[in-house]
């Protein structure tokens, strides 16, 4: 289970997110001021840290240029602060992202997701196992039922998301932004495209299913 610190000093901020992210399946771990949120990343050595700006104690820019005299940790930043300049002076400064307030949750989780897959995974996590389906997140391969199944980029990536998360059911969104890497603007053809082509290549090798369509909201691995 990968290790999201949350430094936010508003506490429903704090929580809301927290609440959120566990949903996906994400250990939580929260500070309240920028002193702290150096003490927790240094301690707990989180995957990801999501980082506010206006703290109690060291501003989060300092808290951000502390960080990366120790840790190359993915930090994305969140703040109310909208300026272009500001934003890119946090992102050269070693932030991977910035959301600004106010946000949907939804895109929050789906970012988290996107940069820890960019920042790679771990030599335990990097096969993932559903049924009579592999998949090699290293090579990008597949093998359902023994033999190799051959799949694009963006099919693997759906795969990877929907299958490493059995559970949960995924928006149309959150699959899009994590497939592409790009911002969901409602067409939904070139998603369920890629989803029927997955399904007619697991059809030529076995009838039981692995995508599940759950109307009205999206797509979940079949149980």
């Amino acid at each position: 289970m990968k290790k999201i610190l949350i430094v936010e000093d508003d506490a429903d901020i704090n929580g809301m997110i927290a609440d959120t992210l566990e949903k996906h399946h994400f250990a939580c771990l929260s500070a309240y001021s920028g002193t702290e949120g150096l003490l927790y990343a240094a301690q707990y050595k989180p995957d990801l840290i999501l980082l506010d700006l206006m703290l109690p104690g060291k501003s989060g820019e300092e808290v951000l240029r502390e960080l990366r005299r120790f840790t190359d940790v993915p930090v994305i930043v969140i703040s109310a602060k909208d300026e272009l300049d500001h934003k890119v002076d946090l992102l050269m400064g070693g932030a991977v992202d910035y959301i600004t307030k106010p946000f949907e949750m939804k895109e929050l989780a789906a970012r988290v997701y996107v940069h820890l897959r960019e920042n790679g995974g771990t030599a335990d996590d990097t096969r993932i196992a559903y049924k009579q389906l592999v998949l090699d997140k290293a090579s990008y391969t597949a093998e359902l039922c023994g033999q190799k199944i051959p799949l694009t980029h963006r099919e693997f990536n759906i795969l990877e998301l929907l299958l490493g998360n059995p559970k949960k059911v995924f928006t149309k969104k959150e699959l899009f932004h994590y497939a592409w890497e790009a911002y969901y603007e409602g067409e939904d053809k070139t998603l369920n495209v890629h989803i029927s082509n997955i399904r007619l290549k697991f059809k030529a090798v076995t009838d039981e299913p692995y995508i599940e369509t759950v109307w009205g909201i999206g797509f979940k691995a079949a149980e």
